[in-house]
């Protein structure tokens, strides 16, 4: 929650450290145990708080947005920054379930559920380009802000029954279990940075100097591809991260020096 302190919190002004970064310094501080949970304080407020100027507060709220902590469009009050979602490398995770671990209420705008025919997507999982398609296109938000824009294609020979489901609050792998007996046994994903277009940036809400991760995935049941998904997330709400240990890095070490150094050439 906000501070109930009366007595204004005071900045050395003779020190060394400008003005500026002690506001941030202590911003950070109070972000850190807790303090603007509820809310965070506008500039005025922090004006009238700190006894300092509005070009001193707008210099820390700059640092501030820069990294993320704050989040701040023009005429409006500062809140604070969308927590991060983060998901295993080598996964076969499901978003749905990492944005409800981090917490967070997750839910979709279904764009589109229908029957359709695309041929390149068709040959990457390995069917003939004519053969009809379930597509499923959600803009996915985490709690009031978008996400992702994820957009996915099955064989209708096998998906069929998702076209009765509502995805507006629910994981595409739950319900491909429930309603069509189906759960995916592995897959292949590549995760690369983009730039988005024009349209994606408006259903994102990021700006046009934001890059997005494309996450391009095949599912597979068997060695049979029966799923192809590319979605569209924002780098600043999304991570994706690996574990690894000491015994992993002492075999690769191990694997590399058995190989030894590079026989010298003979010189003629």
């Amino acid at each position: 929650m906000t501070s109930t302190r009366q007595a204004p919190r005071l900045l050395t002004r003779s020190a060394g450290t400008p003005l500026w970064a002690q506001l941030l310094a202590d911003l950070r501080e109070r972000l850190v145990t807790g303090e603007f949970v509820d809310a965070f304080p506008g500039e005025l407020a922090l004006v009238q708080e700190y006894g300092v100027s509005r070009h001193t507060v707008r210099e820390a709220l700059r640092h501030l947005r820069t990294e993320g902590t704050v989040t701040a469009a023009r005429g409006r009050k500062p809140r604070l920054g969308p927590a991060e979602i983060e998901q295993p490398l080598g996964a076969l995770g499901s978003l749905f379930a990492a944005v409800e671990s981090a917490g967070i209420e997750q839910r979709s705008v279904v764009r589109a559920l229908d029957i359709r025919q695309d041929g390149t997507v068709a040959t990457r999982m390995l069917l003939e380009e004519s053969t009809p398609l379930v597509y499923l296109e959600r803009v996915r938000l985490a709690g009031d802000e978008p996400l992702a824009l994820d957009r996915v294609w099955l064989p209708a020979d096998i998906a069929r029954p998702l076209l009765d489901v509502d995805f507006t609050h629910t994981a595409l792998y739950t319900e491909l279990l429930v309603h069509c007996g189906l759960r995916l046994t592995g897959g292949r994903e590549q995760v690369r940075a983009v730039l988005p277009t024009r349209g994606e940036r408006a259903l994102l809400h990021v700006p046009p100097t934001a890059a997005l991760l494309a996450v391009e995935r095949t599912g597979c049941l068997h060695g049979r591809p029966v799923e192809h998904r590319h979605t569209l997330v924002r780098g600043d709400r999304f991570a994706v991260t690996a574990q690894y240990n000491g015994r992993e890095i002492a075999l690769s070490a191990g694997h590399a020096g058995a190989r030894g150094p590079a026989p010298e050439r003979s010189r003629s």
